[in-house]
């Protein structure tokens, strides 16, 4: 156990922030699968409606500061590309 008052804070403030990243890592996965599901079904109008969803949501981690922008282009990118090959 911490003997200091700040170690005990942040070992919270670490346990908080472990379950919000946990949260997000899911969310992403889930919207990436849903594109893919998709695109796997080969339904073209599913596809661009989940792609639409995975657009806007990527975004908004980036703007929280969850995902880098680099990393939000090739995930939305990748995306992109499959839908399109349809």
């Amino acid at each position: 156990m911490a003997n200091h008052k700040s170690s005990v804070k942040r070992i919270r403030q670490t346990i908080v922030r472990a379950e919000r990243n946990r949260f997000y890592r899911t969310r992403l996965k889930n919207i990436v699968k849903d594109v893919r599901a998709a695109v796997e079904a080969g339904s073209k109008e599913e596809a661009t409606s989940a792609m639409g969803v995975a657009n806007k949501q990527i975004q908004k981690f980036v703007s929280k500061g969850i995902l880098k922008k680099e990393t939000a282009a090739r995930k939305i990118s990748r995306l992109h590309r499959a839908v399109n090959a349809l």
